[in-house]
């Protein structure tokens, strides 16, 4: 660091350029691609498990996510800013070798008083390399140090919750997903803040050899090893030097829209109707709407809800194949209140079938035969029905399927069935 010699170092560069400059040109243009990738994936991953849970574990899944994808969106954008940086220094050098005479200011059409404020913040050539060489180095310390930071946070949350759960679990108390989750962030974030607010106070007046300085002596040395405090080098670095409130607020500056801008993503994939000037289009009518979800041939299996679903919008053979995913938020509990003495396989099958009635037309499916099976797609447990549909008439038809798990606004809107229009 610090202001070079450009005849000093090999190939032009100055002799204090930053020793890792290659080292990081190589991780951000090989990592920049994957993690570009990884937020996609981490999408994916939570549409997929969030079938497979209650709706309780719901908050905790999507506290989760949020931490992991905005770690991947830092990093991502890290690697991206480095590698932009970095260009702007290699542009840099290239064109001081190419100019080594530097800006001719004379030659440059300007007035006195521009002139002057341009001269005011004019540097050397070596320095301004020297700039552009630091700045990206500390852009990549920092982005790397704060994903980091993100993810310890998340692992450790996630850790601390499953123990929690268990633990309930064994005792055999029930408790709310989510509150145990809070319960898991807030005993990871807020003891770390207590102790240092106490040793700030009253550290020194504590006996080095008493419980209570051992017993803060042996917290921070917990945090350290998650990366808070001087245990996250190039966080501490930075905030030496340029100062800790300035650091601390560069961080939030810098978690705060990404976590945003995640939150508000989310939503946009679950609710994507509700971006956009869509609100005077008819999209949520019962039975005179195609979601695509409701088709085989249309849907999304990693991102679309687990719904009922048939094998395209025309059925051509003589069989419609309706697939009901198996759902563990409300079939379930819809299983416990209407078939209570359901034993065995058999039972649950008999107890489904009653929960999911199917009516065409109009008309209720009283002969209609769920068989148990899975969705091949996303390999969820389902119940699979086969439809002799060889005499309907040609047109438009009408197929529903009951849902578990309705609500009262659900009941006073009419919104207790799934409606599936097909044509033959």
């Amino acid at each position: 660091m610090g202001t070079g010699d450009p005849a000093g170092g090999s190939a032009g560069l100055p002799k204090h350029t930053t020793p890792t400059w290659e080292v990081e040109l190589l991780i951000s243009g090989v990592a920049v691609f994957a993690m570009l990738q990884l937020p996609g994936l981490l999408d994916d991953a939570l549409f997929a498990l969030q079938p497979r849970f209650d709706p309780g574990w719901s908050m905790p899944m999507q506290m989760m996510y949020m931490y992991l994808k905005s770690a991947a969106v830092i990093l991502a954008a890290t690697f991206a800013v480095h590698l932009l940086l970095r260009a702007h220094w290699i542009a840099l050098v290239g064109m001081h070798s190419v100019f080594p005479d530097g800006i001719r200011a004379e030659r440059l059409r300007m007035g006195p008083i521009q002139r002057a404020a341009e001269e005011r913040y004019e540097v050397g050539r070596e320095r301004l390399i020297d700039r552009a060489d630091n700045r990206a180095t500390v852009v990549f310390a920092m982005g790397v140090a704060m994903a980091t930071m993100l993810l310890s946070v998340s692992l450790l949350v996630a850790a601390l919750f499953v123990a929690l759960t268990v633990l309930l679990w064994l005792a055999g108390i029930q408790v709310d997903s989510s509150l145990v989750f809070a319960v898991a962030a807030t005993l990871v974030a807020v003891p770390f803040g207590i102790a240092r607010a106490i040793d700030r106070r009253w550290g020194a007046r504590l006996a080095p050899a008493g419980m209570a300085a051992r017993l803060l002596s042996g917290l921070f040395r917990c945090y350290r090893l998650l990366g808070f405090g001087r245990g996250n080098s190039a966080m501490a670095l930075v905030s030496s030097h340029g100062g800790e409130r300035r650091t601390v607020l560069l961080v939030f500056a810098v978690f705060f829209p990404i976590m945003f801008s995640v939150v508000v993503g989310l939503r946009t994939l679950q609710h994507p109707e509700q971006f956009g000037d869509y609100a005077m289009f008819p999209g949520d009518v019962p039975g005179a709407s195609l979601e695509a979800s409701h088709y085989d041939a249309m849907r999304t299996p990693a991102r679309d809800r687990a719904v009922p679903f048939i094998q395209d919008t025309v059925v051509t053979g003589p069989y419609l194949r309706l697939v009901v995913p198996f759902r563990p938020g409300t079939d379930p509990a819809a299983m416990r209140d209407a078939c209570p003495g359901a034993d065995g396989e058999a039972g649950g099958l008999a107890c489904l079938q009653r929960l999911h009635a199917v009516s065409l037309d109009g008309k209720p499916l009283a002969d209609l035969r769920y068989d148990a099976g899975s969705d091949p797609r996303t390999d969820r447990p389902a119940l699979l029905a086969m439809i002799d549909v060889r005499g309907l008439a040609r047109g438009r038809h009408e197929l529903r399927v009951a849902r578990t798990g309705v609500g009262a606004s659900e009941r006073e809107t009419g919104d207790t069935e799934y409606v599936i229009p097909f044509w033959r």
